[in-house]
């Protein structure tokens, strides 16, 4: 996958990337966003990654991200209707927060499902399988943020001089 994504002949799933970061020992942030000296990052309207684009048009979007100590992100997912995502459980310890903006929003948690409308918010262990889905006739909008604790560790605490 690796050499098809270099020749551009492939486009790699949310899932495949967050497997690479955790094989390569960083977090997904430090991996699809570019290196920036500053402490302050400011992500201009539109200037986010899309990391998720849906059969029927929805995308979700990493709008900012914290590296240190563990990796925090902050997402804008918007699902047209029929869209869903699926997510494997992502590594021990990770926590999801979400807040419906507009439209109606379901989530699987391993065999438990909720709906949440707008307004609602939700927390959950993001290291068990999840998924999102729109079965609503109109768009769902919705704001998440992913706590990853201890992602790239122990690429930190490495001596850079040996």
């Amino acid at each position: 996958m690796v050499v098809n994504v270099e020749q551009g002949t492939a486009n790699p799933s949310v899932g495949t990337l967050l497997r690479l970061s955790d094989a390569l020992g960083v977090s997904l942030p430090a991996l699809v966003e570019p290196p920036t000296p500053q402490q302050v990052k400011v992500m201009r309207a539109g200037a986010g990654a899309t990391l998720w684009t849906g059969e029927n048009g929805g995308r979700g979007i990493l709008l900012a991200s914290s590296n240190s100590p563990e990796a925090l992100e902050l997402w804008e997912w918007m699902l047209m209707p029929g869209d869903s995502h699926s997510s494997e459980a992502h590594s021990t310890g990770t926590q999801e927060l979400l807040h419906v903006l507009d439209g109606e929003l379901t989530i699987t948690v391993a065999s438990e499902s909720f709906t949440l409308t707008l307004g609602d918010a939700m927390s959950f262990p993001g290291d068990e399988a999840h998924a999102y889905s729109n079965s609503a006739n109109h768009p769902t909008r919705f704001t998440m943020t992913v706590l990853e604790p201890g992602v790239g560790a122990s690429l930190r605490t490495e001596n850079p001089h040996a």
